[in-house]
């Protein structure tokens, strides 16, 4: 297909891009269009790499047995305060669930983009399949299908209800399996924290979404990234990286470096949700997508908010006079319309969450 029948999206700051990255790079490309270009990256050098620790492994068979809960939990403690991000291990979700999930997600992707169309993000709508992109930022090299999958009655009628059979039956599985996985995350975390755990019920039959992102190959990855640097909004997102191709990076001590990730094991990461949560005690971390020139990448992230009604802020149980809040109240609907009506920016949207000084000494001084 010619780049000119690609269909395409309007954005204030560019006439026309292409709908699908997928699409573009189906023919010889002589140069990266413009509105993938990001300049002045930073690329961590083979040096560094081989010189950074290894993401930590948090093993949920520990977390749960009697003998070894007490060591596995101050490690998960350890682990969301310095690192914010973890490989779990023997997570429990079944091996021929995952590997079927595989098959489909890459199977949606082989559709014709006309098929795929059907699914297409629609003017006012963060949901839907298309490009990854916002008003006043780069193209991201990539296609995703982002969807709501709880509360079923905020399901978009055209997505989840509309996917291949095949696939929509796998997804609901592995839609319940991450749905009681995260609950018994957040549990643990709140347990570690010493939270009121009545305070992580905000989270039972809360906001969850689901993104399928596909980045292909560049023949010039150094040019472009596949997902702009950011931190998540979330309470927690655990990433499945279902073909098994590396290409998240996590930015460490001002440094950025790429992630290994172990076949058998899912990526959770701490959002910005559990940060205001924890008043700061456990980090959000500033992560993002790079693509490789000779392979394509495909993963599956779901992403685990309050519900709609709660409200986002520091636990009430943690905040006493030696720990004053540090962040704003907001409403969960608000603060979801406010992250996707802003452009991504590594931190920048939980730094407008915070305090001020003046604000934290006088809600200190009531």
């Amino acid at each position: 297909m010619a780049t000119s029948q690609i269909p395409t999206t309007s954005f204030d700051n560019f006439s026309s891009v292409p709908f699908s990255v997928q699409e573009l790079i189906k023919q010889p490309l002589l140069s990266i269009p413009d509105q993938y270009i990001l300049p002045n990256q930073e690329f961590p050098s083979t040096v560094d790499c081989a010189s950074l620790p290894s993401i930590p492994t948090i093993d949920l068979k520990r977390l749960v047995s009697p003998e070894t809960a007490d060591l596995e939990l101050q490690k998960l403690n350890s682990t969301c305060k310095d690192w914010g991000f973890f490989q779990l291990l023997n997570h429990g979700v079944n091996s021929v669930l995952l590997n079927k999930l595989k098959y489909e997600v890459e199977e949606f992707y082989r559709l014709p983009l006309e098929q795929k169309m059907k699914y297409k993000t629609r003017p006012g709508e963060a949901e839907g399949y298309g490009p990854i992109a916002r008003p006043g930022t780069k193209l991201d090299w990539g296609d995703r299908l982002y969807m709501i999958s709880n509360p079923t009655h905020r399901r978009n009628p055209r997505l989840i209800p509309e996917l291949p059979s095949s696939l929509r039956t796998c997804l609901e599985s592995y839609l319940l399996e991450m749905q009681q996985l995260a609950m018994k995350l957040l549990g643990f975390m709140a347990s570690a924290l010493k939270m009121d755990m009545k305070e992580m019920e905000m989270f039972d039959d809360g906001l969850q979404s689901v993104r399928f992102t596909y980045y292909p190959p560049c023949p010039q990855p150094e040019k472009v990234v596949g997902l702009t640097p950011h931190s998540d909004p979330t309470g927690i997102t655990i990433l499945n990286q279902i073909n098994g191709v590396d290409g998240l990076q996590i930015k460490r001590k001002g440094s950025w470096f790429p992630v290994s990730l172990r076949p058998d094991a899912f990526v959770v990461n701490v959002g910005d949700i559990l940060e205001i949560l924890s008043n700061g005690v456990y980090k959000s971390i500033e992560h993002r997508a790079t693509v490789n020139s000779g392979k394509e990448r495909i993963s599956v992230a779901f992403f685990v908010n309050p519900k709609f009604e709660a409200e986002v802020g520091p636990a009430a149980s943690l905040i006493n006079s030696q720990n004053p809040p540090m962040f704003k109240r907001k409403g969960v609907e608000t603060y979801v319309k406010d992250f996707f009506s802003r452009p991504l920016n590594g931190k920048s949207f939980l730094e407008n969450m915070k305090l001020e000084d003046d604000q934290e000494a006088a809600l200190d001084g009531n």
